[in-house]
């Protein structure tokens, strides 16, 4: 069972929100935060990325970094920018990026299920980064970026959710970048009663986005030992069947002595090629390549694909075993620094433009990952390989604080 528990959120003044919230700390730089944050005193950022209001070259990981974090989240409370609500409360997030809409539950979740594996994982984590949010959630005493979690679809539960957001929101705002943000209070003790019974008959949670959000929360769990912490965490619970899984595709920085013809007829080998193909993949097994200006479509040849292995199975795993090892010579992707990686977000046109410049040799485009298969990976106990998600849209910082 699940066990979610209202909590009385720190939120942003309605008509503030647009200035306050911003996209999740580590998905930019510091100096892109910098220029994001610029002229905007009330911006997240110098919350989540507090090194900005520090002198350049800072350590980010210095004490003075999150002192200077804890001050600045201080402060936007101290101005009304931010409040505590009077009561626990549940609340529903809806964003919406083009033509897809999600909608998830923001909760406290439990500590000890996370602890217990009822709250499932299926990435490695590591511990330099988790010591950073163990570090911030410490000094600020708050857990200010949600957990992106998800669950099997409940019918009885979306016509409670679409009821509910057929009233008046709490916040709502677009982002700079045209994704919309709304959120409403789920207050009424029924209500609430509902939704913890609903979710008390969900056997399991899967961690979707925010494997060291959640790690480094369940470690300040039990290094208080229970003394001053709630035992539980901030998160967003999205159902499956709305859940939006960008590709994450690969650039290489070189084709490993190969010339560009030789590379297809090694391709040739696992794949069936049609040359001058399309950019974006249709189907699982199936690839882009971009190499000398121009699209191959690659298909994987089927009996490399026959397994019942939930992770064998995987094209991130398939191209790593058949083609990024051994014609490549990235033995592990992790470390290698032959490979980059890029956000399904930012589209085929950037693997043109990096091969383009020169600096990579070549880029293959994938296919999304299904969310069944993260489920399926993560209920046989299983790791995903690295980069093998992009979710889509990120849940932005600030709609919602736990004090802890």
């Amino acid at each position: 069972m699940a066990i979610l528990k209202p909590f009385a959120a720190v939120r942003p003044k309605p008509e503030l929100a647009a200035q306050i919230c911003e996209l999740p700390y580590d998905v930019m730089s510091s100096d892109e935060a910098r220029v994001m944050a610029e002229g905007k005193p009330l911006s997240f950022l110098h919350v989540s990325k507090p090194e900005i209001d520090l002198p350049a070259g800072t350590d980010l990981y210095s004490p003075e970094v999150y002192a200077k974090g804890a001050e600045n989240f201080q402060k936007l409370i101290s101005q009304g920018a931010l409040k505590q609500d009077a009561k626990p409360n549940f609340y529903l997030y809806r964003q919406i990026m083009g033509g897809h809409a999600q909608v998830g539950l923001v909760a406290a979740a439990s500590c000890e299920e996370y602890l217990a594996n009822i709250i499932k994982k299926h990435e490695l984590t590591r511990v330099d980064k988790e010591d950073d949010r163990v570090r911030h959630i410490e000094a600020l005493n708050s857990q200010t970026g949600p957990v992106f979690l998800t669950y099997r679809a409940v019918a009885a539960f979306d016509e409670f959710v679409a009821k509910k957001i057929a009233e008046t929101p709490a916040v709502d705002f677009t982002g700079k970048d045209g994704v919309r943000h709304t959120s409403w209070t789920i207050a009424e003790p029924l209500d609430i009663a509902f939704v913890e019974m609903q979710f008390a008959q969900i056997p399991f949670l899967y961690i979707a986005d925010g494997h060291h959000r959640s790690a480094a929360a369940a470690r300040v769990f039990k290094s208080r030992n229970g003394a001053g912490h709630s035992g539980q965490f901030l998160t967003v619970i999205f159902p499956h069947n709305q859940m939006q899984i960008l590709p994450y595709n690969r650039v290489l920085k070189d084709l490993n002595g190969l010339t560009p013809a030789e590379l297809l007829n090694k391709l040739e080998e696992v794949f069936k090629i049609v040359r001058m193909g399309t950019p974006t993949p249709t189907a699982k097994h199936e690839f882009g390549l971009f190499l000398n200006g121009k699209w191959h479509t690659l298909t994987f040849k089927a009996q490399l694909t026959r397994t019942d292995d939930p992770i064998e199975k995987l094209d991130v795993t398939l191209l790593q075993k058949n083609v990024l090892a051994p014609v490549f010579g990235i033995d592990d992707p992790r470390t290698s620094k032959k490979i980059n990686f890029v956000g399904g977000i930012r589209g085929t046109a950037e693997l043109e433009k990096l091969v383009n410049s020169g600096e990579y040799a070549c880029a293959f485009s994938m296919f999304p990952t299904s969310i069944e298969d993260l489920m399926e990976i993560a209920d046989a106990g299983g790791i995903m390989p690295p980069k093998s998600t992009w979710f889509e849209p990120k849940l932005r910082d600030a709609m919602f604080c736990h004090m802890i």
